[in-house]
């Protein structure tokens, strides 16, 4: 009984924190929108990475300039990598996220 009442939360909690990281973001249509790159992620990539940039469930991201470019932090924004999905910001707003956690180091 109480490996299925686990299961069950577990379940739930997985289904949430996924709903979570999709984001509701309208900006994946490839249309621009007029929010900087730290807003955008406030909007699309806190949920995952944490508003500060670190303590959420992803990977922190508070020294990521150090590790990747602007131009690799855009494609991973745009293409996903491991558990994080493709996708979640295109185009210009992918590069403004991008140009935006390059300067964290």
């Amino acid at each position: 009984m109480k490996r299925k009442i686990f299961y069950a939360f577990g379940s739930i909690f997985l289904l949430l924190s996924l709903t979570a990281c999709g984001g509701n973001n309208n900006s994946s249509s490839g249309k621009t929108s007029d929010l900087t790159g730290e807003q955008l992620f406030a909007q699309s990539c806190s949920g995952c990475h944490g508003a500060d940039l670190k303590k959420g469930y992803a990977p922190d991201l508070d020294k990521i300039g150090s590790k990747y470019s602007s131009e690799e932090i855009q494609d991973i924004i745009e293409k996903g990598i491991g558990d994080m999905p493709d996708g979640l910001l295109k185009g210009e707003d992918a590069k403004k996220v991008a140009d935006w956690l390059a300067t964290q180091e």
